[in-house]
């Protein structure tokens, strides 16, 4: 039997580093997960020193560069300390990696790749996650050339993977795998003509014919070409099909000289999911409709090439009217997608249309008239169409999306919903009818790790507010049970990083949250957690570029993200930013905001501010005592733990 090599590294989609028991591998420095990223590509040939050193480090002197490869590699020793047979291989004038110590998704990608087998070339499809370190973030220009050319490489290997694979599936699987060849090039023909075949056998001509004109209207605008004869022909084959002559589209998508959307922020498409209005004569109906539309977002998260809108962003469009033009302004979006729900009895009838906001034009729109038990499956047909017909050149590529499981019981998933909506009010007086709201969906179906996630979160507040050891030990437990009734459950997985994070076990802690961000990219919550994370450890200044990708993600996001915003800015030593952002905050501050609006007017020199949050602090939680509560903040390194109490010192406090 061959034996299991001690390190994976995963570069398709990002980069993760992880022993094969599934704990993470921490590199803190950018440069040097570059380098191992570069090695592990390069696996068995020695590579020498200078070229290493000029590939990452080319704008410093020759002695620089040395120094700080020498450096790279004193951290990736001591990372791998631990792992028989050790990864790294060290000599005078160059390094290698070991192939019998780490296993590359990469590479067995590529092997699979040169295979014509079915299963074979499932399993690359499968391994394929996106562009090749995906976010890696090094900005060296003769790393980013090298990177370049791997990623074209992996990305045109991906794409014949799916032609070849196209070959050998049929029914839903072809159309799983034309719409992700779609995603990586859609100006391939052959996933236009499976998508147009798919549709057709399941009797759907009219989104079939719809799929032909995306197709047409792609290449003209693309390559100013007509679709092949091939495709003219299937396309005339599926109009002979329709007994009712020509299929009238009461939503035709834009001219073809229709004007492109201006550019955002964002080299991703760019989408916000307003809320779906309730038909249904019951304004107590709400939380049904706004409860859809967050998982219909959910889903859309999951996928690495969208840059999706948070459903708090979405949900104040809820009650007004409001121009699709003016909302993409607003958000900084291209496309809108907008709905109803109507729930008739045991019926439910959903409507959803995608929306170019630079046009106001529809780009795609279906009704969906469905018994209540299907609810899960209409909302999956609005995501994957949704994906298939967002124009432009996608260029994040590979779909990586993991499927929470469903609920069985619907009475269940009303619970759920209900839950949510009073834990989304961050009011405590709330907090015991979340729980029971919670607790009742679990009652009915125990396989819902979300509402197991929202107990676990709402006990991990307690810590938080009164650093009860009941309150930590109960979210870990409750966390535990989560991810383990859903491994593929981002969030679960965030709340058990926090929960180790607040442990301090930074390795656990780190693999959760970055398991968090593999699963659910665009959440932004994920990269709050990711920011808070990054800033216990002593990385603040990468912690404040992740905290603003989620006010990004979120650009109308919740008081909850000055808190955390406040807190990295405050390790990173920057006061007075960290006082504004509390500042922001129009809730009550609890003891944790208290901690660090004191510390930061300590070091900025403002007693008189300092004693007056002070006694607020002990009026309003009495018996409070603030060094104390610093005591068990998680800072990994004393120094910065140190940093926090010196603060408080300055203020007045003592102890």
């Amino acid at each position: 039997m061959a034996s299991v090599a001690p390190l994976r590294i995963k570069l398709l989609g990002g980069f993760e580093a992880g022993r094969v028991q599934g704990l993470a591998v921490e590199i803190a420095a950018r440069k040097t997960r570059a380098l191992l990223a570069y090695l592990a590509l390069t696996m068995g040939r020695p590579q020498g020193r200078d070229r290493l050193a000029n590939l990452l480090w080319s704008d410093r002197s020759d002695k620089q560069a040395r120094d700080s490869l020498r450096q790279a590699l004193t951290e990736l020793r001591d990372a791998f300390a631990d792992l028989n047979p050790p990864p790294l291989a060290t000599h005078h004038d160059s390094v290698s990696i070991d192939r019998a110590a780490i296993d590359v998704d990469a590479l067995e990608f590529e092997r699979l790749a040169q295979s014509n087998g079915a299963d074979d070339l499932r399993r690359a499809a499968g391994l394929y996650g996106g562009d090749l370190l995906d976010g890696i973030g090094v900005k060296d220009p003769a790393f980013e050339e090298w990177l370049g050319g791997e990623r074209r490489h992996y990305r045109e290997l991906a794409i014949s993977v799916l032609k070849k694979l196209l070959a050998h599936e049929q029914g839903a699987a072809a159309l799983a795998v034309a719409q992700q060849l779609l995603v990586l090039d859609p100006l391939q023909e052959e996933g236009h003509r499976a998508l147009m075949r798919a549709h057709a056998s399941a009797g759907d001509i009219a989104m079939a014919l719809r799929q032909y004109e995306t197709c047409r209207d792609i290449l003209k605008r693309d390559l100013d070409i007509a679709p092949s004869s091939q495709t003219e022909a299937l396309h005339r084959q599926i109009k002979d099909q329709s007994t009712a002559g020509p299929v009238h589209d009461p939503f035709p998508g834009p001219t073809p000289n229709a004007p492109r959307p201006p550019p955002v922020s964002t080299s991703k498409p760019s989408v916000a999911v307003l809320p779906f209005k309730n038909l249904s004569g019951d304004p107590e109906q709400q939380y049904f409709s706004d409860g859809i539309t967050e998982d219909i977002i959910t889903e859309l998260s999951r996928y690495h090439y969208l840059f999706v809108i948070a459903h708090s962003s979405s949900l104040l469009f809820r009650d007004k009217t409001a121009d699709t033009k003016q909302i993409g302004r607003d958000l900084g979006i291209e496309y809108v997608v907008e709905g109803s729900i109507r729930r008739m009895g045991t019926r439910l009838r959903v409507t959803a249309q995608l929306i170019e906001t630079a046009t106001g034009n529809s780009l795609w729109a279906e009704r969906y008239d469905r018994d209540m038990q299907e609810i899960f499956d209409v909302q999956d047909e609005v995501v994957r169409a949704i994906v298939a017909v967002l124009p432009g050149r996608i260029e994040e590529a590979g779909a990586r999306s993991a499927k929470l499981k469903r609920p069985e019981s619907l009475a269940a998933y009303d619970y759920l919903l209900r839950g949510y909506e009073l834990t989304l009010a961050y009011d405590a007086s709330k907090t015991q009818a979340a729980r029971e709201m919670f607790e009742k969906a679990l009652a009915l179906d125990g396989t819902i790790s979300s509402a197991i996630t929202w107990l676990a979160l709402l006990r991990l507040r307690d810590w938080w507010t009164d650093r009860s050891q009941q309150g930590l030990n109960a979210a870990f437990e409750l966390a535990k049970k989560a991810v383990a009734t859903d491994e593929y459950d981002g969030r679960g997985h965030g709340v058990l990083g926090m929960v180790y994070l607040d442990q301090r076990r930074f390795v656990e802690a780190t693999f959760h949250v970055d398991r968090f961000l593999s699963l659910n990219p665009n959440d932004p919550t994920a990269s709050v957690i990711k920011g808070e994370l990054l800033a216990y450890l002593g990385r603040a200044d990468e912690g404040i570029e992740w905290i603003e990708k989620a006010f990004r993600l979120n650009p109308l996001s919740p008081q909850a993200y000055n808190a955390f915003y406040a807190m990295i800015l405050f390790a990173a030593r920057r006061y007075e930013e960290s006082i504004a952002a509390l500042n922001r905050i129009l809730s009550p501050p609890d003891a944790w905001i208290f901690l660090y609006l004191v510390a930061g007017n300590g070091y900025l020199d403002r007693t008189e501010e300092a004693c007056a949050l002070i006694d607020k602090c002990k009026a309003q939680i009495p018996g409070i005592s603030l060094l104390e509560f610093a005591l068990k903040e998680p800072f990994k390194h004393s120094a910065d733990l140190d940093h926090l109490l010196d603060g408080l010192r300055q203020a007045g406090l003592s102890g």
